[in-house]
C-alpha cells in the first residue's frame, strides 16, 4: 500500500466502540473499524460474528447502543439509509433488494433525486452509460430485472451505487453467486474504483479472494474485532485461524467403491424452461449409493433447473426418471420426502424456509409427521428437545429454538436448513438416500463450510447418494468422485474426478470440450 494511505487525512471512515445487542444476543461489543482512501478493506469473520450487523449500522439500517462513527473527520449519526447515501456510503446487499417489475434502468433509478413527476430518462440513461463504459460494465439497461442472470443483476447493484455517487461501497459476498470469469470483472471494477479514490469494504469467506483483492483486513469473532491491519505477510491458514480460533485443515478425500446399487437414473431427459428457470435438454447420467457427484456450470446453465426436477418440485417432459429404482413420482413433493430424499435450495431465503418461523419450526417443518406428531398431535416438547440437539449439533447462532429465522445471519440460516435436510425421516435409515445439494457452502464461513463437507461426507459414508451443485472448483474437486458439467442446458459429459482438472472443468463451463475428452463420453450406464 503506498504510504499515503497511512496518513491521518486519508482515513475517509472511522467506527469506533460500536455495541449493537438484541434480545439474547449481543451482535456487537465495542467493534473498530478504519477505513482509508483508495482502500479495498475485507472485513472478516465468522457466521454470526457481527460483520452484516456492523455494516447495518454503517448505512442506518440500525441504531447503534454505543459508539462513535466518523466519516472524513466528520462525526456523524447515522439516522437512516437516506444520510449514509448522502455520505456517499451505499452497500450492496448479498440479497439484491431489486423491484422485479421494472428494468435495469428504473432500478439503477429508484431513491435518486432526479426520480421526479416527470423524470428525464434521456439524462439519467447517459449518466449511467458513461458510468457503464467507464468501469467496463457492459449492460443491457433495457432488460427486465426478473429475467437477467445472476451477474448482470450484480452489475445493476452496483451501477446504482456509482450513479447515487458513493465513495464508500460496502459490499456483503459480493461473489456468492459468480463464477471465476464473472468474479473477475467485478475485481477489475472494485480496482478502478479505489484507483480513483474510492474505498470498499469487502465482506467475503472466500480467502483467496481476499488475498488477491484486498489491501487491508480486519477480522470479527463473537462480536469483537480480534485482528486489523495490512494483507501484507497473510496467508488462507492464518486468515482461518484469525476468523475460528483454531486450525483448519483440508478434507482428505478417499477412493470410494462405487460398485453399490443405482439410486438416480436420468436417461435423455428435458425440462421446458419454466419462468427464471432455464431448460434441460436430454440429460443423462445415474448416480450409485455411497457416491458424490459434482455438478458445474455457469449460473443459469440449468443446475436449479436440475436440482427442483430431483427433489419432486419440477416436471420433465421427455426421457425417463428413475429412482431407487422405479418411475419417479414427479409432481408429488411430500412423496420424493418419504422416500428419503434430502433438498438443500439454492434460495435459501424463498424455497429454503419460511423466515416468517421460529428456528424450531423451520427444522421440523419437513418431518414433523413421522417423528413429532401421533393421531394428529404435535408433541411440541419432543419437538424442542430434538431443535435444541441440532442446533447444538451444528453450532447455529441463535438465542433459542424459539428465535426468529428472519433474525440469524445469512450463514446461520443454511445452517438451520442442512440441519433439518440432513436428518433422517424415516427410522430404517441412517442417513438421507438421496442428498440433492445446491451451493450448499455459500455464504458460509470456513470453519462451517468445513462442518458441512464433513457432514456431506459422513452421509456419503452411511449410503447417502449425493448431488453436489457448485461453482466453486475447489470444493467439487475435494468431495467429488465424478464431475459433470452443465452449459446451456445440456451436460458436456461427465468423467472421474482424476480425469479432470480445473482448467478443464473452467473451460468446460464456458461451452468448450478439449478434443481429448469427447462430448459425453465420460458416462457410462450402470
Amino acid at each position: 500500500m503506498p504510504a499515503l494511505l497511512e496518513s491521518p487525512e486519508n482515513i475517509v471512515l472511522e467506527m469506533q466502540g460500536i455495541r449493537k445487542s438484541f434480545p439474547g444476543v449481543t451482535a456487537n461489543d465495542g467493534v473498530q473499524l478504519r477505513l482509508r482512501r483508495g482502500e479495498i478493506h475485507a472485513l472478516l469473520g465468522e457466521n454470526g460474528a457481527g460483520k452484516s450487523t456492523l455494516m447495518s449500522v454503517l448505512v442506518g439500517l440500525y441504531r447503534p447502543d454505543s459508539g462513535s462513527i466518523a466519516v472524513r473527520g466528520t462525526p456523524v449519526v447515522m439516522r437512516n439509509p437516506r444520510r449514509a447515501l448522502r455520505l456517499g456510503i451505499c452497500m450492496v446487499h448479498q440479497h439484491f433488494l431489486q423491484s422485479q417489475r421494472h428494468t435495469a434502468l428504473q432500478n439503477i433509478a429508484l431513491g435518486h433525486a432526479y426520480l421526479r413527476l416527470f423524470p428525464r430518462w434521456s439524462r439519467i440513461r447517459g449518466q449511467v452509460e458513461r458510468a457503464a463504459q467507464k468501469y467496463g460494465l457492459g449492460l443491457d439497461l433495457d432488460a427486465p430485472i426478473a429475467l437477467m442472470p445472476v451477474g448482470e443483476r450484480q452489475k445493476v447493484e452496483i451501477l446504482r451505487a456509482l450513479f447515487h455517487g458513493a465513495s464508500i461501497l460496502v459490499l456483503d459476498e459480493p461473489t456468492a453467486v459468480l463464477s471465476r470469469q464473472e468474479t473477475e470483472i467485478l475485481f477489475q471494477v472494485l480496482r478502478s474504483f479505489a484507483a480513483e479514490g474510492g474505498s470498499v469494504i469487502f465482506i467475503s469467506h472466500k480467502l483467496d479472494e481476499v488475498l488477491d483483492i484486498a489491501h487491508r483486513v480486519t477480522v470479527m469473532r463473537k462480536g469483537r474485532t480480534v485482528f486489523s491491519g495490512p494483507m501484507a505477510g497473510m496467508d488462507a491458514p492464518r486468515l482461518a485461524r484469525l476468523m475460528v480460533g483454531r486450525d483448519i485443515h483440508p478434507q482428505q478425500r478417499k477412493a470410494r467403491d462405487l460398485s453399490g446399487p443405482t439410486v438416480l437414473s436420468l436417461r435423455d431427459v428435458s425440462v421446458r424452461a419454466s419462468g427464471p428457470l432455464p431448460s434441460l435438454r436430454q440429460v443423462s447420467f445415474h448416480l450409485k449409493k455411497g457416491e458424490i457427484l459434482g455438478m458445474a456450470g455457469v449460473s443459469g446453465s440449468g443446475q436449479r433447473t436440475l436440482a427442483h426436477l430431483l427433489a419432486g418440485l419440477q416436471r420433465h417432459h421427455a426421457g425417463s426418471f428413475q429412482l431407487f429404482g422405479r418411475p419417479a413420482p414427479v409432481g408429488d413433493v411430500r412423496a420424493f420426502t418419504r422416500m428419503g430424499v434430502a433438498h438443500v435450495p439454492q434460495d435459501r431465503n424463498r424455497t429454503g424456509l419460511a423466515s416468517g418461523l421460529s428456528v424450531m419450526e423451520n427444522l421440523v417443518l419437513k418431518h414433523y409427521r413421522q417423528l413429532f406428531c401421533r393421531r394428529g398431535i404435535m408433541a411440541w416438547d419432543r419437538a424442542r428437545a430434538w431443535s435444541v440437539e441440532r442446533i447444538q449439533e451444528l453450532d447455529i447462532q441463535c438465542p433459542g429454538p424459539g428465535a426468529r429465522t428472519a433474525s440469524l445471519s445469512g450463514g446461520n440460516v443454511q445452517k438451520v436448513i442442512l440441519a433439518r435436510e440432513l436428518a433422517v425421516r424415516r427410522p430404517q435409515d441412517s442417513a438421507p438416500r438421496l442428498v440433492v445439494a445446491a451451493y450448499p457452502c455459500r455464504g458460509l464461513d470456513v470453519g462451517a463450510a468445513q462442518e458441512l463437507r464433513r457432514r456431506l461426507l459422513a452421509s456419503r459414508d452411511l449410503g447417502s447418494a449425493v448431488l453436489l451443485i457448485s461453482e466453486d472448483l475447489d470444493e467439487l474437486f475435494s468431495l467429488s468422485d465424478r464431475i459433470g458439467v452443465l452449459f446451456r442446458g445440456r451436460l458436456l459429459g461427465l468423467y472421474p474426478r482424476e480425469q479432470l482438472s480445473r482448467e478443464l472443468v473452467g473451460l468446460m463451463m464456458g461451452g468448450h470440450v478439449p478434443p481429448h475428452l469427447e462430448l459425453g463420453k465420460g458416462e457410462s450406464e450402470p
